[in-house]
């Protein structure tokens, strides 16, 4: 499988971006955080590509600039999802593409996927305490807490950690989903000057006032 976004191709990790891979997992600040250990050299990238990698429903995150891989993204069932017609989304970008949207971006298409395709009817989400950029993205995609569980075990780091867990059901997505269709539709009649600043303001600060009220931005 292949998904795309406006800047973004998702598809199946393969052994020739070990480099790529290495290049970013061999960050501290990008893998522990996430509960992973960094990367030690390009051959262990290549077998984590064989290993981890190429579990069912994980894809590199690729600019459609150049095809490399800059991250990762998946859905798994080990932890918070149980049940068949449930995921958990996990994710990791490196670091010199942290703040520009990107990891939102691609998660946005993999909730589409998992809600329209899949069929999927929950999709869980959770960061160790002190990720603050993966807590940002859950909220800006629109998760809802659920729940905080103290001494998580994190196993490939040998420790334990709190963990924050959230959830994002398919009425949520749907909600969600509509907001931003309505947002996009406002930015196209502003553009072709089909309602004035003035009747765009108004209406943009009525959307935003009911995304507040339902958690979404």
């Amino acid at each position: 499988m292949i998904l795309a976004t406006n800047r973004l191709i998702l598809r199946p990790w393969c052994e020739d971006d070990a480099e790529e891979l290495y290049k970013y997992a061999s960050d501290p600040d990008v893998g522990p955080p996430a509960g992973w250990p960094t990367h030690k050299s390009v051959e262990h990238s290549r077998e984590i590509i064989h290993t981890a990698l190429s579990m069912p429903e994980t894809y590199a995150v690729c600019l459609k600039s150049d095809g490399k891989p800059i991250g990762s993204i998946g859905f798994h069932r080990r932890d918070l999802a149980t049940s068949d017609d449930e995921y958990e989304l996990g994710y990791w970008i490196g670091k010199p593409y942290w703040g520009q949207g990107l990891i939102p971006e691609a998660s946005r298409e993999m909730l589409r996927y998992a809600f329209e395709d899949l069929h999927m009817n929950r999709i869980w989400c959770a960061y160790y305490d002190g990720n603050e950029k993966s807590h940002r993205v859950q909220e800006k995609l629109g998760f809802v807490y659920y729940r905080t569980t103290e001494g998580v075990d994190v196993p490939l780091l040998g420790e334990t950690r709190t963990g924050h867990s959230n959830l994002m059901t398919r009425e949520r997505w749907q909600k969600v989903n509509l907001f931003r269709q309505q947002k996009k539709l406002l930015d196209t009649f502003i553009e072709k000057g089909a309602i004035t600043q003035a009747q765009y303001n108004k209406s943009l600060a009525d959307l935003i006032r009911l995304m507040e009220m339902q958690g979404v931005e």
